[in-house]
């Protein structure tokens, strides 16, 4: 096809409106089409984002201009939603994580590759200005070689602001699954693939209460640990210690820094597309701050690289290979959390090149 890429959003709850608010806006782009479950629900975000239809899923695969489905699913659904939408012909973009596993993620990758589509996923904040900038800072070599990394998101929980928060202490979610990835991707973008894993896990309570909205004072239960803290190593011998927690009254989000050999770099948060970088080098007395340079729309800069890639046949940068191996990375330390041992990531993947400060999401590039 030629033109911009048509895109079908399938999932219209709370994650679509900032997809939406930012898919319509690019001009590289298409919104064709918003799908859900609750026909009702898909028609309003339809109506409120001048996207000129609405259905089901099935209605959405059947457009033939749609090339990319926007998997916003539950992560219980997204390996079959992405399957289906692959078995039709379009690529996808899914949120994270990828699949609930790493076979059904094999499966969906291999089955993208012989239809000739393609694969992307969640979360793109990677290419945000923060941490682009942050990556072209490590490259071009200001903190010397990178050599160990720390990340820590801890607080409260979501069930306090989330009014279904449900789904988020199930299988696929928890603190490692639903937060996870924008560490250990914002960590896999400088150091690389990694190789092993060690962890711990816990569980402080065995339900929760939602806080908020129309089931305020609901009790759910808790189906999985709800704080880890893990060692990873690397295939280039650097070394990362990441805490992630849903059971800390005292809330530090945003923090992930890199320490290389002649300096420390502080990422702004990996949950956010903007901030700045901070440098301290060796003997210093306080931080430098470096602001940050290229685009922080916001979700959806990973469907506009992949659409873009489609068009220009260039590797996309949020791929399918990226989010099966930080997928990997979780499954291994959620074994080596119940096992006691250290466990192997068995994937790999080639790390992307860095974005140039000047992409632009609102230039027209495909014509």
């Amino acid at each position: 096809m030629s033109g911009p890429v048509g895109v079908a959003v399938v999932g219209c709850g709370t994650i679509s409106t900032a997809y939406l608010q930012n898919l319509t806006s690019f001009p590289d782009l298409r919104v064709l089409f918003c799908a859900d479950l609750d026909i009702e629900r898909a028609k309003a975000q339809a109506a409120a984002f001048d996207v000129p239809a609405a259905g089901s899923f099935a209605d959405a695969l059947a457009v033939p201009e749609v090339e990319i489905v926007v998997n916003l699913t539950v992560p219980a659904a997204h390996a079959e939603v992405s399957a289906a939408a692959v078995a039709a012909g379009k690529s996808v973009w899914v949120e994270k994580p990828l699949t609930l596993d790493t076979a059904s993620a094999r499966e969906l990758l291999a089955a993208a590759g012989a239809a000739g589509v393609r694969i992307g996923c969640a979360p793109d904040t990677v290419l945000g200005a923060g941490l682009q900038t942050a990556r072209r800072l490590i490259d071009t070599g200001t903190i010397g070689a990178p050599q160990t990394g720390l990340a820590l998101m801890q607080g409260p929980g979501p069930e306090s602001w989330h009014p279904d928060p449900e789904f988020l202490f199930q299988p696929g979610a928890g603190p490692l699954f639903d937060m996870g990835p924008y560490y250990l991707t914002a960590l896999a973008a400088v150091f690389g693939p990694a190789t092993h894993v060690a962890a711990l896990s816990g569980r402080s309570r065995q339900t929760r209460v939602i806080g908020s909205g129309p089931r305020a004072g609901t009790e759910f239960a808790v189906a999985v640990p709800t704080h880890l803290s893990a060692l990873i190593g690397y295939a280039g011998g650097q070394i990362a210690t990441v805490v992630l927690s849903f059971d800390s009254p005292l809330r530090r989000n945003g923090f992930v820094e890199i320490t290389g050999t002649t300096a420390t770099l502080a990422m702004p948060d990996p949950n956010r597309f903007d901030g700045d970088v901070r440098v301290h080098e060796l003997g210093a007395d306080s931080w430098r701050a470096v602001p940050a340079d290229g685009a922080a729309d916001g979700r959806g800069l990973g469907v506009l690289d992949l659409a873009r890639g489609l068009r220009s046949g260039a590797p996309h940068r949020a791929s399918g290979e990226l989010a099966l191996h930080v997928l990997d990375i979780m499954s291994a330390i959620e074994r080596s959390a119940a096992s006691g041992e250290f466990e192997p990531v068995l994937t790999t993947f080639t790390r992307p090149d860095a974005l140039a400060a000047d992409w632009d999401p609102h230039a027209t590039t495909i014509a």
